[in-house]
């Protein structure tokens, strides 16, 4: 997406969406973004202006220029600049109040939520050297099929399960990064179901009676036939273990060699050699998941986790479609505000995504 086809678009019904021009202008007083007409005449003048810089490849010269040649504003560079940086808590506002009307609610029967997180580079050579990156923390709801929820933080913030609001009934869905069993107690306590990948390694197994289980010894047991689906128990840090099923099954041959080669190559990049367990395992997707058996066989639960996939496209409609990449300069107020103008626009026009998705362009995205 571009700072044309935005232009190009029914800004009025923009505006409406969010509200209305009255309800952007308390906002951004509220937040001190715009405080009282100064070459910009409205709020909702100052929100096109800023969604133009952050759509543009062209910077702030550019996008002036056109502000001035489309009649919206006559400003300087600078000037804009400094409305961008004043106006990060503004679009956090506007992100949140897009997101509250995405939220799904209790009693819709079960939502799916696919939760993860996606990394945006910082600007400057020395961010660039030190891994330094902004994380945009994300769930995305099915069948709705859209974001409802988003945190930014820096590189710092991890990638926990419990940082999305649980609403009782929900089934959250998250990879390997998420099996944190305390936060997936967490979340379970809180009235919820999740679906989680996991790697043999990373989790203390147990048996349903509380005794250690030997994970590699499962897998043999089942290579014949090559799907398990038991009853077993997480050690946690603090408090007592929680009650799972491990439902596992063995990838085709063609899978888990490509697993096993990526399991070589990670172990030859951090400079250890591979264990031969790790390479047994490699044959095998692992879930964990608190879903009941009655309700939900084994084929179930992992069809479910495959849906996974939804919210990995709907990161790349924000990176390629709306253009999210890295902010440029180094400022973190403006950089922040630039991400988050992204992010308002993905929640704009998910609702219209059907008017888009028959385009060439998404056509690349999904055979991506």
């Amino acid at each position: 997406m571009t700072r044309e086809s935005l232009s190009l678009r029914d800004w009025d019904e923009i505006v409406a969406r969010l509200g209305g021009a009255a309800a952007l202008d308390e906002g951004a007083r509220q937040t001190k973004a715009f405080l009282r007409p100064r070459r910009i005449n409205c709020a909702a003048d100052l929100l096109r202006l800023v969604l133009a810089y952050c759509l543009s490849e062209g910077g702030l010269r550019s996008t002036v220029f056109w502000a001035a040649t489309a009649g919206l504003a006559d400003i300087s560079s600078v000037a804009l600049l400094q409305r961008l940086r004043r106006s990060g808590d503004w679009l956090a506002l506007l992100v949140g109040q897009a997101l509250a009307a995405a939220v799904p609610a209790a009693g819709r029967g079960r939502v799916i939520r696919v939760i993860d997180a996606t990394n945006v580079p910082k600007a400057g050579a020395a961010s660039a050297r030190l891994n330094q990156v902004w994380r945009v923390h994300a769930c995305f709801s099915l069948p709705a099929e859209r974001f409802d929820f988003f945190e930014l933080t820096d590189q710092h913030g991890g990638e926990t399960i419990d940082r999305i609001p649980v609403v009782a009934g929900e089934i959250h869905l998250a990879d390997r990064a998420y099996l944190q069993p305390d936060r997936i107690a967490a979340v379970i306590e809180a009235g919820a179901d999740v679906v989680v990948r996991a790697a043999w390694s990373n989790a203390r197994w147990l048996d349903e009676n509380g005794e250690p289980l030997d994970l590699i010894g499962e897998f043999r047991k089942a290579r014949d036939w090559g799907l398990i689906d038991r009853p077993i128990r997480i050690a946690r840090k603090n408090g007592k273990s929680i009650a799972l099923r491990l439902v596992a099954a063995k990838l085709p041959p063609h899978a888990a060699e490509a697993a096993r080669r990526r399991a070589r190559q990670t172990a030859k990049r951090r400079g250890f050699t591979v264990r031969a367990e790790t390479l047994e395992a490699a044959d095998w997707v692992i879930l964990v998941t608190s879903l009941p058996l009655e309700s939900f066989p084994a084929l179930d639960v992992l069809a479910l986790y495959r849906l996974r996939w939804r919210i990995e496209l709907a990161f790349k409609r924000l990176k390629s479609l709306i253009g999210l990449k890295g902010p440029p300069g180094a400022d973190e107020r403006s950089a922040r505000s630039y991400v988050l103008a992204h992010l308002l626009i993905i929640l704009l026009l998910e609702p219209l995504k059907s008017e888009f998705e028959d385009s060439p362009r998404w056509a690349e995205l999904q055979a991506a």
